[in-house]
């Protein structure tokens, strides 16, 4: 029987149940000597139930690289099991493609560990917004389609959010009317045809009209926008991880309603879903509508729900860390700021993962996850981290453990290390 301690977000019955079915090797255990410190059992990582996940850390201890690991896990699951889940990565610096490939970098320290170089180019799909695939192309990066949402899918309230307007603001009045009257026909439209719309209302002001048909075109120069959109049947594919690279969109206003739109559509459909899970099983049944588990991870989380504002993807995300679990929607929220994480999505973490952080108020943040089993040993944990790549602290609520261990290197490549001059 496997060690309790050695699987993250998995409890003693499922333990008991399953073993390491379903689980991922993502570490060791770190034990810390008054001098020294030594890697002991492995770690792994549980996929079968959905889980709320803060990886956090400071700039370049390795948050992203340790989100990677859980990634690999997933995709090295057998296909039974992996095929009944999805991921989709919300990439906005653009480094989760490389994991495509084989990681022939770091030979040396995988054979340390019993590792070999794994690309996994047949399961990670990279999207990039649709106007901007050749230009992703021509860099020789390997995409594997375009992504685009529906003008349609976005109230006014979505647009004063994502562009801080007051719904009192003459640009958001202009804008209100004439999307609504867009919407009252039923029939689809895009950015163009809504600046047209702008242009012709002789009701509103010059200034406003210019002001606004200028937001507008900067917006449709991202690419993201489109008559009918992409389905989430399409992006959703079960057994696969959907990398969404929104790195070349400069405006965060457009991330956070690309992420709130697809966000939106998979927990609806998760939502079905599993009504229909349980009443094929009370028919005795194999279910006539399916929709894979899905992870939704967020890089730079910090920019998608943060804590001293709400944004276009605040409600949706904070939907999936609050309902999530009942429908199978996990979450995973990076970011090197956890007291810029909203605090609703903090109350509801599961599972920390943080590298070493040093910052007051990011180790308050922390304690807010914490239970009172946990407070005394924080920042003993954090201070006593050796200062190696990977060495991070693990806050599990469903064992009620805290323990310190190193993320294990990954098996493909890490495209998110610092730039170097190349001499």
């Amino acid at each position: 029987m496997v060690n309790l301690e050695s699987i993250i977000g998995r409890n003693r019955k499922d333990l008991e149940k399953f073993g390491l079915k379903g689980s991922g090797f993502i570490g060791k255990h770190l034990v810390i000597r008054e001098y020294d410190w030594v890697l002991t059992t492995k770690v792994y990582f549980d996929l079968l139930r959905p889980h709320v996940m803060l990886i956090s850390g400071k700039r370049g201890t390795g948050k992203s690289y340790a989100s990677g690991v859980i990634i690999e896990s997933f995709c090295m699951l057998p296909d039974e099991i992996r095929n009944k889940m999805a991921f989709i990565v919300f990439d906005p610096i653009g480094i989760y493609w490389s994991m495509k490939y084989p990681n022939e970098q770091q030979l040396s320290l995988l054979k340390e560990w019993n590792l070999e170089p794994k690309g996994f180019v047949d399961k990670i799909l990279l999207y990039v917004p649709e106007k901007q695939i050749d230009e992703y192309k021509d860099a020789g990066l390997p995409v594997d389609g375009g992504i685009s949402i529906a003008l349609k899918d976005f109230s006014v309230d979505d647009w004063i959010l994502a562009f801080g307007w007051k719904r009192t603001d003459e640009i958001a009045l202009v804008l209100e009317k004439n999307l609504t009257e867009l919407l009252k026909t039923g029939e689809e439209f895009d950015v163009n045809d809504l600046i047209e719309k702008i242009r012709n209302d002789d009701e509103a002001k010059d200034e406003i009209k210019k002001a606004l048909v200028s937001i507008l075109r900067v917006v449709d120069e991202w690419g993201i926008f489109s008559k009918k959109g992409k389905k989430i049947d399409e992006i959703v594919e079960p057994g696969k991880v959907v990398i969404i690279d929104t790195s070349r969109i400069k405006e965060t206003a457009i991330r956070t309603m690309l992420a709130a739109k697809i966000t939106r559509d998979v927990y609806f459909n998760r939502v079905l879903a599993r009504k229909e899970e349980e009443l094929a099983k009370i028919e005795s049944r194999e279910p006539t509508y399916k929709f894979p588990l899905t992870w939704l991870i967020f890089e730079e989380a910090h920019n998608y729900i943060p804590s001293e504002r709400e944004t276009v993807s605040t409600r949706p995300i904070l939907t999936i860390a609050k309902q999530g679990r009942e429908p199978g929607v996990s979450l995973v929220v990076i970011t090197q700021m956890p007291n810029k994480i909203h605090r609703e999505v903090l109350a509801q973490t599961d599972i920390v993962l943080s590298l070493r952080l040093t910052a007051k108020s990011d180790l308050d943040a922390l304690h807010s996850i914490m239970q009172t089993y946990m407070e005394s040993d924080l920042e003993q944990y954090m201070n006593k981290l050796p200062r190696i790549h990977g060495a991070a602290i693990v806050l599990d609520d469903n064992q009620e453990r805290i323990f310190s261990m190193v993320v294990r290197p990954r098996v493909s490549w890490h495209a998110g290390g610092t730039a170097l001059v190349n001499v």
